[in-house]
């Protein structure tokens, strides 16, 4: 008989652990940049928020704290909340 492949115990248990490697490897890049991407969108809405929160203390503009504006402030930030700043200033309804 002829053996076309012929690995060792050693060999497979070798390929296994470099795989294994890779796989953590990329898993740790991977958890590193969503994790990262997390914490930005938990700061661009703890400021947002205080800003909401800020500007409708201070100058009484009353922006409204619904869902869709919620949102854009979570995922905007600062910038968010000076767009819906100007659309009250123009009187523009939220």
């Amino acid at each position: 008989m002829i053996e076309f492949l012929s690995f060792s115990n050693i060999s497979i248990e070798l390929a296994i652990i470099v795989i294994i490697g890779i796989l953590l490897f990329l898993l740790f890049k991977v958890g590193k940049s969503l994790l990262k991407l997390l914490l930005g969108l938990i700061i661009n809405s703890i400021l947002g928020l205080i800003a909401i929160f800020a500007i409708d203390y201070i100058f009484k503009m009353q922006i409204p704290i619904k869902i869709p504006i919620l949102l854009a402030t979570m995922i905007f930030g600062l910038p968010a909340v000076g767009t819906f700043v100007i659309l009250r200033l123009f009187g523009i309804p939220l």
